[in-house]
């Protein structure tokens, strides 16, 4: 696999090196199901809970992949990335393992919850303003005085193989999966689901979800190229971001549709998961469950694998607490 810049695409060969490669740095993660869950939408779920990854979010598998498969010349430099949080404090994790310095450039509105941990794991943050436009433009001042290694959240090839390695454990936990859905902002998790899948199942479907206020991915996927929103509204502050060129190729090629559900209705399913699951799941991990619930006609009667990627809330912002 050739470095960033020249849009390598990955192959399942960059999975498997990926996976030995990020083993010492990640959990292997379990699966979770739920009779209530499976008696509401007609379907047998399966749910990969990265919210118990290192760091609470499946992120950490492509920022350690990035990070340990570095030389030791350009390690040295240090990393650098933008991202609304989860990218961001798995690569301050990955680069606190090998010693590195690590750069992000944060929306001033991320959660604080989210800033605290990268800040934990030793992450120098500088704030932006919450649209693509502004956080582009402030990496670029921050890359270009530390000179540091960028790691793109999502758009990059050493990322979606670390990502790949989250359906690659759950196909081997669970037989005989018909669908496997996960949420979509720029597209890095179903990147690497993609490219998992269409290795190892190419007959299981794969679905994306959305929010409704942020679905650029949806439109993208019906118009047949990229429509990128700078800065949509929504409580799933981990999906705002457009899809890139890389991911528009795995989308294209391999997703079987992307589904949106509403704001309400991506509560709800947060809300209705901690009470039901008692686990800790953030906003943008309950889309799936969302559209799931919303389309019962798409999924009753399949084994669907659910990806739920992070766990990272703001306990004193909980979305169903008003004022």
């Amino acid at each position: 696999m050739k470095d960033q810049t020249d849009m390598t695409i990955p192959t399942y060969d960059d999975v498997e090196a990926a996976h030995a490669r990020i083993a010492p740095h990640i959990h292997h993660t379990p699966v979770l199901t739920s009779r209530y869950f499976n008696g509401l939408s007609g379907a047998e779920l399966f749910f990969k809970c990265e919210n118990f990854q290192k760091a609470g979010a499946f992120k950490v598998r492509g920022a350690s992949n990035a990070v340990f498969g570095l030389s030791d010349d350009m390690a040295a430099r240090g990393v650098a990335t933008h991202s609304s949080g989860n990218h961001a404090l798995s690569l301050s994790y990955a680069a606190g393992r090998r010693g590195i310095p690590c750069h992000v450039v944060m929306p001033r509105t991320a959660p604080e919850a989210k800033k605290e941990a990268v800040r934990g794991f030793g992450g120098m943050i500088t704030e932006c303003e919450p649209s693509t436009t502004s956080r582009e433009a402030v990496f670029a001042e921050v890359q270009a005085e530390t000179g540091a290694e960028f790691v793109h959240p999502y758009n990059d090839p050493r990322v979606i193989a670390g990502q790949g390695t989250c359906s690659k454990e759950l196909m081997a936990q669970i037989e005989g999966l018909d669908a496997v859905i996960a949420p979509i902002g720029g597209g890095g998790m179903i990147s690497g689901t993609c490219l998992t899948l269409s290795s190892l199942a190419p007959h299981v479907e794969i679905y994306a979800a959305e929010p409704e206020q942020a679905d650029d991915a949806c439109r993208s996927f019906k118009a047949g190229h990229i429509i990128a929103d700078d800065a949509p509204v929504t409580v799933a502050d981990g999906l705002k971001v457009p899809l890139k060129d890389l991911t528009w190729h795995f989308v294209r090629n391999h997703v079987t549709d992307i589904l949106t559900a509403s704001e309400q209705e991506i509560i709800d399913a947060m809300k209705l998961t901690w009470q039901r699951m008692k686990i800790v799941i953030e906003p943008s991990c309950a889309v799936p469950l969302a559209v799931i619930l919303k389309n019962r006609e798409i999924f009753a009667g399949k084994r669907v694998g659910v990806i739920i990627t992070g766990g990272n809330v703001d306990l004193d912002r909980l979305p169903w607490i008003k004022g």
